[in-house]
C-alpha cells in the first residue's frame, strides 16, 4: 500500500482522538438504526409488558420515526441521483488524475489489487512505483494537449476509460497579492481548468459504454468557506463544484447511464496542506485519506451518484451562506478560518525537495 504522511502538528488536547463524527457513526449504529429501535419494543414485549403500556408505546413511537426517517432517506436520494448503474470491476477502466501520491494513490492501489484496470496520470512518478494493475503515464493535467495524447495512449493499451477521478491539484498558499500572475494561471490551470480538459476528452469514451461511466470530482469545503491566503484554490474549488452540478444536469438529461459523485472534503492529512493546524480536532478533525477513499470506492462500486462530505461539517457547510453575514464573520473567527494557513508548509516540506505538484 501506498506510503503514509506524519498527520499535521495539531494542537494538544485529551479529547484528540475524539470527535463529533465518531460519536455521530456511533449513534447511526446504535440509537438511530432501525434494527436496534425495534429490538427495545420487542425486549420489552418479551417481559411480558403489554402492548398499551406507556414505555412500549414510547419505544415503537421512537422505532416508527427512525425507520421512517431511514425511508425518507432513501427515497430522497433516489429521486436525488437515481437508479445505480451496473459496476464489474472486471470490465472497468479507471482514470486518476493526480494519482502518485495521497488519496488518488490510495484509490489506485485498492482498485489494482480487486481487479480493475487502472491509468494513474502526474507529473511525478508514483510514490511506491509500479503497483499491481496500475498503469502510471506522465501527463501533466494542465496542459490540454498532453491529456488528448495520453487519453489515446490509455484507450490503446487499455480500452476504453469508464471511470475518472479528476483529484490532481496543487497549493500555493500565498495571500493575494504575493502570488504572480504566472502562479495564478498555473494554479487556476491545474485546480480548474484541468477538469474540463479531463472531462472534455475523456465523457465521449465513457459514454459510448454500455453501462454507462461514472465522474468522481474531488472539490473542498474551502471552495464554500474561501479562507485566507487560499484565494486560487478557493476559486478554482468553487468552479469545481459548480462545474459538477452542471454537467450532472446535463448527463441527465443527454446521457442518463453516466453518474457523478461530488467529494469535498476538509482538511486531509496529506501533504498538500502539511503544516495547517486545525482549530478544533473535535468539530473539525483532520480527515485520514483512508476515509475518504472508502467512501469513494463505495460510491463506484455501487453505481452511485452521490455527494461526499467529510467530516461531518462538510456535509452541511452550505448552510454556512444561510447565516446573517454578522455571524458568518463570528463563525470565521471562532473556527480560524482565515488564521489556519499561517503555519502552512505544504508540500515543499521544508528542504526535501518535494514538488508542489500535483494530487490530493
Amino acid at each position: 500500500m501506498s506510503s503514509t504522511y506524519e498527520m499535521p502538528p495539531q494542537r494538544d488536547s485529551w479529547f484528540a482522538p475524539l470527535s463529533i463524527d465518531l460519536l455521530v457513526k456511533v449513534l447511526k449504529t446504535s440509537f438511530f438504526h432501525p434494527f436496534v429501535a425495534w429490538i427495545i419494543p420487542l425486549c420489552f414485549r418479551a417481559q411480558n409488558m403489554f402492548w398499551d403500556a406507556p414505555p412500549m408505546l414510547v419505544s415503537i413511537a421512537w422505532a416508527s420515526m427512525i425507520t421512517l426517517s431511514w425511508i425518507f432517506i432513501t427515497i430522497n436520494n433516489r429521486i436525488a441521483y437515481g437508479l445505480p448503474r451496473e459496476v464489474d470491476l472486471s470490465d472497468e477502466v479507471i482514470v486518476i488524475t493526480g494519482g502518485s501520491s495521497g488519496l488518488g494513490l490510495l484509490i489506485a492501489e485498492v482498485y489494482g489489487m480487486r481487479g480493475a484496470t487502472v491509468a494513474v496520470l502526474d507529473v511525478k512518478e508514483m510514490e511506491n512505483g509500479e503497483a499491481r494493475g496500475v498503469t502510471y503515464y506522465k501527463c501533466d493535467v494542465s496542459d490540454k494537449a498532453q491529456v488528448a495524447k495520453v487519453a489515446k495512449d490509455i484507450e490503446r493499451d487499455l480500452g476504453t476509460p469508464t471511470i475518472l477521478i479528476n483529484n490532481a491539484a496543487i497549493v500555493l498558499g500565498k495571500r493575494f497579492l504575493d502570488l504572480s500572475l504566472d502562479e495564478i494561471d498555473r494554479s487556476l490551470t491545474t485546480n480548474l481548468l484541468s477538469h474540463f480538459y479531463t472531462i472534455k476528452t475523456f465523457l465521449p469514451l465513457m459514454a459510448s459504454s454500455e453501462t454507462g461511466g461514472t465522474i468522481v470530482t474531488i472539490s473542498s469545503v474551502i471552495g464554500t468557506v474561501a479562507a485566507a491566503q487560499l484565494s486560487d484554490y478557493a476559486a478554482a474549488k468553487a468552479g469545481v463544484s459548480a462545474l459538477h452540478r452542471s454537467l450532472t444536469a446535463e448527463l441527465a438529461q443527454t446521457h442518463p447511464n453516466m453518474r457523478t459523485v461530488l467529494v469535498t472534503p476538509g482538511q486531509l492529512s496529506t501533504p498538500l496542506f502539511y503544516g495547517v493546524q486545525t482549530p478544533n480536532s473535535f468539530f473539525a478533525p483532520v480527515v485520514e485519506p483512508v476515509d475518504v477513499a472508502k467512501e469513494v470506492i463505495a460510491a463506484i462500486d455501487g453505481g452511485l451518484s452521490t455527494h461526499i462530505g467529510m467530516p461531518l461539517y462538510a456535509r452541511w457547510i452550505d448552510w454556512y451562506n444561510v447565516l446573517p453575514v454578522g455571524l458568518q464573520k463570528i463563525a470565521r473567527r471562532l473556527a480560524q478560518v482565515d488564521t489556519s494557513m499561517k503555519t502552512f508548509v505544504g508540500r515543499n516540506m521544508g528542504a526535501t525537495g518535494v514538488d508542489d505538484k500535483k494530487g490530493q
